[in-house]
């Protein structure tokens, strides 16, 4: 059996070159070796066997990540994404399933690393659903230069992918756009155009926050204090009218059923309280 072993692990390398290299020497386990740590680690918790079966594929890790460079992250990260999907795949792998690591592992390390593309190639998520997701990995390849797609092009995307087309569409206007610093930098004809300028809410500044809130918190206390200057009656039909839950105020009708009078008379002790009411709230406010 092919002794990995003995094969030093570099606590640290000066540069990603360094480690390819030494992941490359690591020696390609063969099927009957693989399926032996597989089964040590498997049925008896063998760790050491985990760790063999690791590192003869961290070249499949490099190998994978390789091919998503062309997203502008580090090489070494999507490699190190890998290696935690690699970890991953060891963890869950039967051996008596007849299937090679290499197959069954090639999921896992994709997975970790379309996650951490998906996370840190903008501010901004770009794919959130399974056919964004799709799209996002998969668009590139179909476009033959930077132009924008055309309509017979986005049909045939959407048919192959299993997607809608208006998806497709608005998947290469999120690829085709970049993050915008909100402030626009230190260039005063920049920041004039920044979105800093143009998304500002006027009613957010602190001052006006603290107004407002001291104002709704004496709307509440004054209009506390005014409905207990009521009498009961006059309370009790405000209350009914324009305090209950809302769809379930009381019409003139049944306040005028409750207290054996007039809807006529309800309302105009529902205007003469609403009238003292006013008055004393425009003192508070």
């Amino acid at each position: 059996m092919t002794q990995l072993m003995t094969m030093p692990v570099p606590t640290s390398v000066g540069s990603i070159d360094q480690y390819i290299q030494f992941a490359n020497r690591v020696p390609v386990l063969s099927e009957q070796e693989e399926r032996d740590y597989a089964t040590r680690f498997h049925d008896e918790g063998d760790v050491d066997a985990a760790r063999e079966l690791v590192m003869s594929h961290l070249r499949l890790v490099i190998a994978i990540a390789r091919g998503y460079l062309g997203y502008g992250l580090p090489h070494a990260d999507l490699i190190q994404e890998g290696n935690i999907g690699l970890m991953k795949a060891v963890k869950r792998f039967d051996p008596r399933r007849g299937v090679r690591l290499v197959s069954f592992a090639i999921h896992w390390i994709k997975a970790e690393i379309h996650e951490y593309i998906l996370k840190n190639w903008r501010l901004v998520k770009v794919a959130t659903t399974k056919a964004q997701r799709k799209l996002f990995f998969n668009l590139r390849s179909f476009k033959k230069d930077s132009n924008a797609l055309s309509p017979d092009d986005v049909a045939i995307v959407a048919e192959q992918l299993g997607v809608k087309p208006e998806e497709v569409v608005e998947m290469e206007t999120r690829l085709g756009g970049q993050d915008i610093p909100l402030d626009g930098g230190r260039d005063e004809d920049e920041e004039r155009f920044a979105p800093i300028a143009y998304l500002a809410d006027p009613g957010a500044e602190p001052v006006d926050v603290i107004e407002r809130t001291e104002q709704a918190m004496l709307a509440t206390e004054g209009l506390r204090s005014a409905l207990e200057n009521l009498d009961e009656r006059s309370r009790r039909i405000i209350e009914a009218r324009w305090l209950g839950e809302e769809g379930k105020s009381a019409t003139l009708h049944e306040l005028a059923d409750e207290y054996g009078v007039s809807a006529e008379r309800i309302r105009q002790i529902e205007a003469k309280a609403m009238k003292k009411m006013r008055g004393e709230l425009a003192a508070v406010v």
